[in-house]
């Protein structure tokens, strides 16, 4: 007789926990909207894009000289400088907006970036950067103007840029300009504004 009684309890501890169960589940994939008073869904949409943003300086090539031509572009703000910083050369890679020329291939990605506590930032590109584009010495060494005057005109903890190619330290891009130590900016490829 005992064991029939604990069998019938077990089964109705079963019973009770399937129901249970079913309990706080089934209203699982019901989504009430809440709206808030006063605003409208369109206008909630359009508040929730409207981000605060950051003007950062990008530089690019020109058909007409062998200089670096300013291109203004916003970019979400962020109050880390690493994170702002790898948006702006995501920015780079992606080329001009104002018809000017990116000195990287389409290809190249930005692998990772960081800075020292010395102000050296340190960044990695995928190894197209220099497989997908034979430089020549002027372009390689616009190519890499580019990406340490970006960095160090719109930041200032950035004093100097290293560069990597699939995390690691190369000779040079394309045979032309040492990579062996950080590059300071060079002001001097800068166009001026007429």
């Amino acid at each position: 007789m005992k064991e029939k009684q604990l069998y019938l309890l077990g089964l109705l501890a079963l019973v009770l926990i399937v129901l249970t169960i079913l309990f706080f589940t089934a209203g699982e994939g019901e989504k009430i909207k809440k709206e808030e008073p006063g605003i409208s869904p369109e206008e909630s949409t359009q508040l929730s894009t409207e981000w605060p943003t950051q003007k950062i300086t990008l530089f690019f090539l020109s058909e007409d000289d062998a200089l670096l031509h300013a291109e203004e572009r916003e970019i979400p703000a962020t109050s880390s400088v690493v994170e702002a910083a790898r948006r702006a050369i995501n920015e780079l890679l992606q080329g001009s907006q104002e018809g000017l020329i990116s000195p990287f291939p389409s290809q190249v990605q930005l692998r990772e970036l960081f800075i020292s506590e010395e102000g050296i930032a340190y960044v990695d590109f995928s190894r197209e950067i220099s497989e997908a584009q034979p430089y020549g010495a002027t372009s390689e060494m616009l190519a890499i103007y580019s990406i340490v005057n970006t960095l160090t005109y719109n930041f200032k903890e950035i004093k100097k840029v290293f560069l990597l190619v699939e995390g690691r330290e190369r000779e040079t891009l394309s045979g032309h300009v040492d990579l062996s130590r950080p590059f300071l900016p060079m002001s001097d490829l800068i166009a001026t504004k007429n």
